[in-house]
């Protein structure tokens, strides 16, 4: 063990021992919204009243009736917000995650609109970029689809491997993406990757990307890298049905009381509409008449979005300014730096990357500390990163002086870390 690395974990031992022996309970195992944030939005409780619950068109939002596919004000709405048109999205409750479940099964059970069942082949497989989103990948274990991680870059998944993949095994079936500010890394895909995707070509005649859009309007910089439509690419590519775009304001509005959103196009929407019809008579019209008043239009979104920003983006800055001043410049025996991290323009998160063999080691020794981070490996499909080095962190929930002091322990965490595994210990 190097010198510096050396007194450095003396003192993180220290502190350490004194965070577990003081009954710390810090939390920055998911990407919530802040009760802060959640009050920015209380307003909404009050834009619809007792004799005033009728749509634009005179619908009754109390009762059944209107369009499966939500009210026409709000698919206006947020096909602003997703840059698509009225005609293409549709409005749901409140969970896109169910939407894309739903989705799957369908796949899976009945076929899509340009082939039969998926459980009819002997295999199925998806394309997993990693770091990714572990509700994706618990998704698909869930269903038993075989999942095959793909690196993603600065700008989307590694391209080449991608289409590699899916030119030459026609198992592969889908492809999960969060496309901008992509969870956990903070990346945008690209225009080149967009176009990638919608015009590569695909073994499988109903190959489908599920472009969860989660972080459409999360910017945390007046400047975020742009997002090029992978519905209208795939279009002009002659590919229109391979995409399914999902959304929702989960964290926009109330994160467990909002609207999700699917945007597909015309022949996909009509084979949606074929098993919602099954499901439901309708979703909650009530809850979108409350958004479409608040928001009112997309300039009310972007407007009410950079509030958001106003109250977490320092949280993302303190995360960057402590681990620089704790761990900048700290290096392996062999020169490695003992931690990197992203720096992203939007989204809830934060990828931490420690020495291989190590990120194990600091979620054990944070939750001794009684500081509860998401479990290393999530990011990877089945928990299991062979590298064991990435770890999530998310900022949005504390309090600057919560955050302050559990990403003061998660520094001390890879000090300490990295100099048993350079130990041996």
């Amino acid at each position: 063990m190097n010198g510096s690395l050396s007194s450095a974990a003396s003192a993180a031992k220290e502190r350490h021992e004194s965070a577990a022996a003081s009954g710390l309970q810090l939390d920055m195992s998911r990407g919530k919204p802040s009760p802060d944030q959640l009050s920015l939005v209380e307003g909404m409780l009050e834009s619809v009243s007792p004799g005033d619950v009728r749509s634009e068109h005179g619908t009754d939002c109390r009762n059944y009736g209107g369009d499966l596919f939500g009210l026409p004000e709000a698919r206006r709405l947020f096909a602003a917000m997703l840059d698509v048109s009225a005609d293409s999205v549709i409005v749901q409750d409140n969970s896109s995650l169910r939407l894309m479940f739903d989705t799957v099964a369908q796949c899976l059970l009945v076929g899509t609109s340009q082939a039969g069942p998926w459980r009819a082949l002997d295999k199925v497989k998806f394309l997993c970029p990693v770091p990714g989103y572990d509700r994706h990948f618990g998704l698909l274990e869930y269903f038993g689809v075989e999942m095959i991680p793909v690196d993603m870059t600065d700008v989307g998944p590694e391209m080449e491997t991608v289409e590699r993949l899916v030119r030459d095994d026609a198992s592969v079936r889908g492809i999960f993406c969060v496309p901008r500010h992509s969870n956990p890394t903070g990346a945008t895909y690209s225009a080149v990757t967009v176009q990638a995707l919608a015009s590569m070509s695909t073994a499988a005649p109903d190959f489908r990307i599920f472009w969860d859009n989660a972080y459409a309007v999360h910017h945390l910089t007046s400047s975020p890298p742009p997002l090029s439509s992978l519905l209208d690419s795939c279009e002009q590519a002659g590919n229109p049905d391979r995409v399914l775009m999902f959304g929702s304001t989960s964290k926009i509005s109330f994160a467990g009381s909002g609207v999700s959103l699917l945007a597909a196009s015309a022949s996909n929407l009509s084979w949606l509409r074929g098993h919602l019809s099954k499901q439901s008579i309708g979703p909650d019209k009530l809850n979108q008449l409350r958004h479409v008043r608040f928001f009112r239009d997309l300039a009310g979104i972007e407007s009410h979005m950079r509030r958001h920003a106003e109250i977490i983006g320092p949280k993302f800055e303190l995360v960057d300014r402590v681990l620089e001043e704790r761990l900048g410049g700290l290096v392996s025996s062999d020169g490695r730096p003992l931690a990197s991290w992203s720096l992203p323009h939007g989204g809830y998160f934060i990828s931490f990357d420690v020495l291989p063999e190590c990120a194990r080691r600091v979620y054990d020794l944070a939750s001794q500390a009684g500081l509860k981070l998401t479990p290393a490996g999530a990011t990877f499909p089945l928990g299991d990163d062979p590298r064991d080095q990435n770890l999530r962190l998310a900022p949005t929930m504390p309090s600057l002086d919560e955050l302050e002091r559990a990403t003061e322990l998660i520094a001390d965490c890879v000090v300490l870390a990295s100099a048993e595994l350079q130990s041996g210990a």
